[in-house]
């Protein structure tokens, strides 16, 4: 369970519980055929933040620490239209007797305009939601599965790219492979492109690099890590304030070097430019049709009770 404090205590490697790595799996959804992967990530400890060799490195991507992450489970892609749009249409959303979920259900309002701009499609990452939107289709998901999703911290997001890695990117120093990975600037066409249609990193994980940036949990905070101690475990920003929060990954608009396994994103107000409404929309932004998200399972699961405390803690219940 993560922290209710900014972060967990320290420890050292030897007194931190080691989960093995569970096995990969298929959550497929009562009455649809609409079903989603879940990639094992090993517990372990990596180098969070930029190499020092690494010339593209921003401030707010040091000083790197050495933490510790439990194990968890993540989205093989980042979360789709045909299972995003199950969440927001509720004669999409049944049971497993094919009757219609409606008790206690809190679903998306309808958005200004196409909150993809018009480049989705059923295959392709849901976009264009606040981290709010994406925050509650977890708890929808937790509550019509009976498995505990969420989104991932900033620590677990970067650990689970790297694969294991400490180079700029998790194939190499240089963007020289990227278009085999990513939808970016350079092949892109300036349009978003369906999930998991180029190579994987090292952990079985698709368009960790590009197509939409990814939605954490954390609070961005330009100089963050100077807060981490070496060996924290599981660090965790929690949120104080609606702006700005944390995105990860880059999108299809994106240059190389913005796409690079520590480079940090600060969600803006501007993503709500046009938005006409008067208070402007907890659902959706208007003009960030390049933000996502994927999520993940804890491999230690918290109980109920403190699932509900999470819940109230990041959604304000």
């Amino acid at each position: 369970m993560i922290a209710k404090y900014l972060f967990l205590p320290v420890f050292t490697l030897a007194t931190v519980t080691a989960f093995a790595p569970g096995d990969p799996y298929t959550e497929h959804l009562n009455g649809t055929d609409v079903s989603f992967e879940m990639v094992p990530i090993p517990a372990g400890h990596f180098v969070l933040g930029a190499s020092h060799k690494d010339k593209a490195q921003k401030p707010d991507e040091l000083p790197n620490k050495t933490i510790q992450l439990e194990g968890f489970w993540m989205s093989s892609t980042e979360v789709s239209h045909d299972l995003y749009d199950i969440y927001r249409n509720k004669e999409k959303d049944v049971d497993a007797y094919g009757q219609p979920r409606t008790e206690g259900i809190v679903r998306p309002s309808p958005p200004y305009e196409d909150p993809s701009h018009g480049l989705g499609g059923a295959s392709f990452p849901a976009s264009g939601m606040t981290q709010f939107a994406a925050l509650q289709f977890c708890k929808w998901l937790s509550e019509k599965t009976g498995k505990f999703y969420r989104l991932p911290t900033e620590a677990e997001w970067e650990y689970a790219c790297r694969a294991g890695t400490t180079t700029a990117y998790f194939f190499g120093k240089k963007a020289k492979m990227l278009p085999e990975y990513a939808w970016f600037a350079d092949n892109s066409e300036q349009k978003l492109h369906p999930v998991g249609s180029l190579k994987p990193n090292p952990w079985g994980l698709y368009d960790m690099y590009g197509n939409v940036a990814e939605w954490t949990l954390d609070q961005y905070q330009a100089d963050a890590y100077a807060a981490i101690s070496d060996q924290a475990i599981d660090p965790w920003r929690q949120p104080t304030a609606l702006h700005p929060r944390t995105v990860r990954g880059g999108s299809y608009q994106d240059d190389a070097e913005e796409l690079r396994s520590s480079n940090r994103i600060e969600s803006d107000l501007q993503w709500k430019k046009r938005d006409p409404q008067i208070p402007k929309s907890f659902w959706w932004n208007t003009d960030s049709p390049f933000v996502g998200f994927r999520i993940v399972r804890p491999m230690k699961e918290p109980s109920k009770e403190e699932q509900k405390a999470f819940w109230d803690m990041v959604l304000g219940g």
